[in-house]
Parts: structure tokens; sequence; C-alpha cells
């Protein structure tokens, strides 16, 4: 039996918000100099801390209350479940942990839940700036009451990029120098340092333009529908960085995705 989608989305929108108020606790704590038990997972700058952990524990727990037959892919992997419903949460409790862990308020909580297709809904909370991104498929992106829509066509010396970069040495040197050019051809380019945010804010029309590589699916699985339900393009793109074919994520109005997705086909 199918779950109405105004279900699932008021899971989304509960859980995100529950692991933001836990985040704003462990941020309050950290600015008075607590110990976050900080480590590194795939390197040296790639962090993880207890407050991505307990924001994992909280979202999961309350999932397997409300939603016990789903699946769940949850970046820290402290309760990952194959499912029997044919739906899946993936969760990115803390993207931009980096952030979080500098004081710098960019930062948020992903919830997606998707089906064999894809997400069904996405939710992207913003504990700093009280807006809680939402979308669901075949019914648009809001925040708040306000219905979002991906910025009108530019060519690509009035794009605004966002951007990011993996964690690999090799690939943020050679992504590096990619960047370099493209900032000679854009009207500038953006480096928030939340995967998820950026989308967001693509969504909102806050960006033109989203591309990065090195993602891992909760970093884009709400936000990705977030753009595409703005009226947004999106495309996997493959590029060759860091001695590999690394498939990305490029996203945004019509105009500047085509725009972009030229300009990247010229750095092959």
């Amino acid at each position: 039996m199918s779950v109405p989608t105004d279900e699932l989305l008021e899971v989304a929108v509960d859980v995100a918000c529950a692991a933001g108020e836990t985040l704003r606790s462990f941020a309050e704590r950290r600015a008075a100099g607590a110990d976050l038990d900080v480590s590194s997972k795939t390197s040296a700058t790639d962090p993880v801390s207890e407050a991505d952990r307990a924001a994992e524990r909280l979202i999961a727990a309350r999932l397997a209350e409300v939603r016990p037959d789903d699946g769940l892919l949850a970046e820290e992997g402290q309760a990952r479940r194959r499912g029997s419903s044919g739906l899946r949460w993936v969760v990115d409790p803390l993207d931009g942990t980096v952030n979080f862990l500098y004081g710098v308020p960019t930062w948020c909580v992903s919830v997606a839940c998707e089906d064999e297709t894809g997400s069904v809904v996405g939710v992207v909370h913003d504990p700093n700036r009280d807006e809680t991104f939402r979308a669901a498929r075949g019914g648009g992106a809001w925040c708040g009451e306000r219905r979002l829509a991906v910025r009108a066509g530019a060519d690509l010396a009035q794009t605004l990029v966002a951007t990011g970069f993996a964690y690999a040495p090799a690939v943020r040197g050679e992504w590096g120098a990619d960047v370099a050019d493209l900032l000679t051809r854009v009207r500038d380019v953006r480096r928030g340092g939340s995967a998820a945010l950026d989308l967001a804010w693509t969504a909102a029309g806050r960006f033109d333009v989203y591309l990065e590589f090195g993602l891992q699916p909760w970093d884009w699985a709400a936000g990705s529908l977030l753009v595409a339900e703005a009226g947004g393009v999106l495309s996997r793109p493959v590029h060759r960085l860091g001695g590999e074919d690394r498939r990305g994520l490029l996203a945004g109005a019509a105009a500047a995705h085509d725009a972009l997705a030229g300009w990247l086909q010229g750095r092959r």
C-alpha cells in the first residue's frame, strides 16, 4: 500500500527539526569550550563529532518508531537497515561538520525518503536561520509559505556558481585548478561547505547553479529533489579527477546548467 506523500514529508520535517535542536545544543556546548570527541573518517580533513553521531541516533530512533519497515542509509552508519517497505530514508545528520566545529553558521540537517525511482520527499533544515526547505515529488519546493523557484536563465558570464571540494588531496588539487579557470568565466564562485544547503539555496534562487564531485547519496538526496521541484535541471556528469572518472552533480536553472555543462565538457 502506498504511503501518502504528505505523511512522509511530515515525518521528514519532524525528524530534521528535532535533530536541528540537538545540534544547536551541541553548538552552544562547543562555543563554551566543550570537547565533542572529534575524530577523522576518510582523511584528516573529514571530521566527525559526537554532535553528528547524536543527531543521527535521534533521527534513527524516531524513524524506527514511526516507520519501522523502511530502510535507512545515514552518513555515520550507526543504524543502517535494509527495510521491507520499498522506501528508504537517506540522512545526513550534520552536513557541514567543519563549519559546525569552527562556529561558522553554515550547516544543516538533510533528510530524504526515496523509492525505487528516487527521492519522494526531501527536507533540508537550517537551524541557524530557522529555514526548513521541503519538497515532495510533484508538489513543488517550499520554504515556509514561499514556493521556491530557480533563478531565470543566465549565460555563463552572469552565473553565480556554488561548488565544493572532495576530501582526497589529489582530487582537491585538480578540481581547484578547474575552479580557478571557471573563476575567469563566471560572475563568481561560492564555496559554502554544505552540499545540502548549496542545493537548497540553488532551489531558492540564491545561486544560479551548483556543481560538485565526490558526493555521497546523503549529500544530495534531499537537495536534488528541492532543485527539481523548483523547476531546475539536474545531471550527473563524469569528470576525471585524481586519476579516476568521478561522477558529480550539476543542478540549477536550465540555461545556467547547460552553460556550465558546456564549460565542463571543454575541461576534459
